[in-house]
């Protein structure tokens, strides 16, 4: 065992998982081993942890659900961060929602549309954590984080808590602040609307519907794998540029839907990176427009 993670352990940081490997929490199953998973119960293991980690200068990751990223197949040095059950809990006030970092985003909004609350319709095919769907300002559906979010607790990666508004924040296209001020989002408050539950249900069970029919949800894999470009969608220019069903190794263009790649059984990082270069490509040759990843690329290369 590394001398640090030996350290952490002596300190109340939550359970260690040493060289824990990442497939088990990427949605992709895809992932090599990470030096050390840490799964902190509570903000106050979390704010420990980051501290001593900022202190003895081990770098470190959050992974939430694990969608939307791709863990190499060498895996993560220092320490991957997954949330403990008290970091799930959830509190509504009339119109207001308190979500921990760690809840799921999707069982959120089923909780919001049990109460008659519209707003997070959105956010039930969205299948990662209430901290993740923060950070990268997620949406669908014509809406997003930004237009319900009211303010967020964070520790910085000094260990600092802080408390963000919607100006801090800085949202745009499937951004925050967060990409470029390192920090972990443990709590967030939305502000949504009071509806008709019937009409709310309806919304979300049209959503469920049109997901099902159109994305490989029954295979591994992270969502949509490029944004997209201005005007137009990743999704028709791939299979215009006729690559759907296109393999590499165990990864496959979905024959269901062109922006997502599935892991078929045994695909690597390396399967999947080179499906999405040879994507890039073909759609710059045939058609002048170059993809930008969706999904985070993490670990050792």
């Amino acid at each position: 065992m590394q001398q640090w993670i030996s350290k952490l352990s002596e300190n109340e940081v939550g359970t260690i998982l040493p060289n824990e490997p990442l497939s088990k929490y990427t949605t992709w199953k895809i992932g090599g081993p990470a030096d050390a998973v840490v799964i902190p119960h509570n903000q106050e293991q979390l704010q420990h942890l980051i501290t001593q980690l900022h202190e003895e200068q081990i770098p470190w990751m959050i992974v939430g659900k694990g969608s939307n990223m791709l863990v190499s197949d060498k895996g993560i040095r220092g320490v991957v961060i997954k949330f403990g059950k008290e970091l799930e809990a959830t509190e509504f006030r009339e119109t207001e929602v308190e979500a921990g970092g760690g809840a799921s985003f999707v069982s959120l909004s089923i909780l919001a549309s049990k109460k008659g609350l519209t707003g997070l319709e959105f956010a039930s095919g969205i299948p990662g954590t209430v901290g993740g769907a923060v950070y990268m300002n997620a949406g669908a559906h014509g809406s997003d984080v930004s237009r319900i979010f009211k303010s967020a607790e964070i520790v910085l990666n000094t260990g600092e808590l802080v408390t963000y508004g919607p100006e801090q924040m800085e949202f745009a296209y499937r951004h925050s602040i967060l990409h470029e001020r390192s920090g972990i989002v443990t709590k967030a408050i939305f502000e949504l609307t009071q509806g008709a539950r019937e009409e709310i249900s309806s919304s979300m069970a049209a959503f469920k519907e049109r997901r099902r029919n159109t994305q490989p949800l029954q295979m591994p894999c992270a969502g949509s794998v490029f944004r997209n470009p201005t005007g137009d969608h990743a999704a028709r220019l791939i299979e215009a540029a006729g690559l759907k069903g296109t393999h590499q190794g165990g990864a496959q263009v979905s024959e269901m839907h062109a922006n997502f790649i599935v892991n078929t059984g045994q695909a690597t990082a390396e399967d999947v990176l080179t499906l999405m270069k040879h994507i890039q490509s073909t759609v710059t040759s045939k058609f002048g427009v170059d993809l930008v990843p969706e999904v985070f690329l993490v670990g050792e290369r």
